[in-house]
């Protein structure tokens, strides 16, 4: 059994690295108010409901732009939108390495700010879900759009009362006829958490469209473009890292024509598990680089720090906390790695299976270890940028270092694509042989 990447990736890894070091990095020194202490009000509209400054993405931009035409940004793509298919196992590798590197790890960096779910090696959960739902009319408009930057969709989900229970939501979508008699659906209802809405064109909003509250069958995306009457953005949510991009939306009679129906109708939720899958172990990967990141700066700052005339590391105190953390993030760097290729395996296995897409394959056969992954990846950042904190005193609890802003940015994660109790769920119903660990399951076995 051979645990070293493949040559082809460590290739990658080190043309990546010279690129970074070449051309971003000398425009992050350039532009160095928006990674050191002053990141926050640097980036942030404080008096524009705390969306990020225009300054601040133009910047984020240009470096996707440069590492596009340097031939990284659309590594993950299918060749014919140029891009070279990269595998799970690849890019969690990549996403490991930028986190943890020492000049631009921890996510606080122009290579790879995660706040932003900005990468020099882009993510595409949406182009995914075109590639793989959109109609030949949708894929034929939207996905050069995406690629030139001229689409941008938020994904419309979770709403002001409604969180994990989507099944449960509040937005309906009823038939009628459009004033220039087509068929169309009257959306109405609410959304929230709505990443990206203030530069969006298109909302991808989930309603029900049949079946009762509680049941996966019976629910819509539907493609609303942005201006759509009825479709108001209510507000922006302040958080705990800013600048915020996460609208809550009101449709009150929003009209679209039928062409808006976005993947199978009454189906919706398997739009949705296009992506989830290769999110949570690429989050995990990123979160575990975030994590070793930590520790490594710690180690170093304890070796170097002289306390009552001896070096900060000589006490075990500070000693123990970073063995444990380290042994940690080895042990999950393996599960993840391993994770990642059993992935890839499956996804060939079942690639062009109408009957089982590989996406629920992967659910059936993996979902617990990318569980396993998700949620204890997002706790030890979250770990292991509080430990940092304590290893550097004062100076860690100050924003000349970044850990604060890494644990503020990744506590998020405990909570989103899926919460670490959603996740420890799906372990759970592994473990114990069911599939469904709620109370009504529960009651049938016993």
């Amino acid at each position: 059994m051979n645990f070293d990447l493949p040559q082809d990736l460590q290739d990658c890894i080190s043309k990546l690295d010279t690129f970074i070091k070449s051309e971003i990095l000398p425009i992050q020194q350039e532009n160095i108010q928006f990674f050191d202490h002053r990141r926050e009000p640097s980036r942030t509209q404080w008096d524009n409901n705390g969306l990020p400054t225009p300054e601040w993405e133009a910047l984020l931009g240009r470096a996707r732009k440069l590492a596009d035409d340097a031939g990284f940004y659309r590594l993950p793509l299918p060749k014919q939108y140029g891009g070279q298919e990269c595998s799970n196992m690849w890019m969690c590798a990549l996403r490991y390495h930028m986190a943890s590197h020492p000049d631009y790890g921890g996510g606080v960096s122009l290579a790879n700010d995660l706040q932003n779910e900005h990468s020099v090696v882009g993510n595409f959960p949406d182009f995914l879900m075109l590639y793989h739902w959109g109609n030949e009319q949708q894929r034929n408009e939207f996905i050069p759009a995406r690629l030139e930057g001229r689409f941008v969709m938020t994904f419309g989900l979770t709403e002001i009362h409604h969180g994990s229970d989507a099944t449960h939501m509040d937005t309906k979508a009823t038939p009628i006829t459009l004033a220039d008699g087509s068929p169309g659906y009257s959306i109405s209802g609410n959304k929230k958490w709505q990443t990206g809405a203030h530069s969006a064109t298109h909302f991808l909003i989930f309603a029900r469209t049949s079946g009762q509250p509680g049941s996966a069958k019976g629910l819509t995306a539907f493609l609303v473009p942005k201006g759509t009457p009825g479709l108001e953005i209510n507000s922006y949510q302040y958080t705990l890292n800013m600048p915020t991009d996460h609208a809550t939306l009101l449709l009150d009679d929003v009209r679209v024509p039928a062409t808006a129906v976005f993947g199978p109708f009454d189906n919706g939720l398997a739009v949705a598990q296009t992506f989830t899958h290769e999110n949570r172990i690429r989050q995990a990967a990123s979160s575990c680089g975030a994590a070793k990141f930590c520790i490594d700066r710690s180690v170093a700052y304890a070796r170097g720090r002289i306390v009552f005339g001896k070096p900060l590391a000589s006490n075990q105190a500070i000693q123990w906390p970073l063995v444990e953390l380290s042994t940690q993030v080895e042990m999950l760097r393996l599960l993840i790695f391993r994770t990642a290729t059993e992935m890839d395996q499956v996804q060939q296995q079942y690639r062009g299976n109408t009957k089982t897409p590989p996406w629920i394959a992967i659910e059936k056969q993996l979902g617990h270890k990318i569980g396993m992954c998700n949620y204890y990846a997002n706790r030890l950042a979250t770990q292991a940028a509080d430990n940092a904190i304590q290893v550097h005193g004062g100076n860690g609890y100050s924003r000349h270092q970044p850990f604060e802003h890494i644990w503020r940015h990744f506590r998020r994660y405990r909570i989103t694509e899926g919460s670490e109790e959603i996740q420890m769920r799906r372990v759970a119903g592994y473990l114990f042989g069911y599939k469904d660990t709620g109370v009504e399951k529960e009651k049938e076995r016993l």
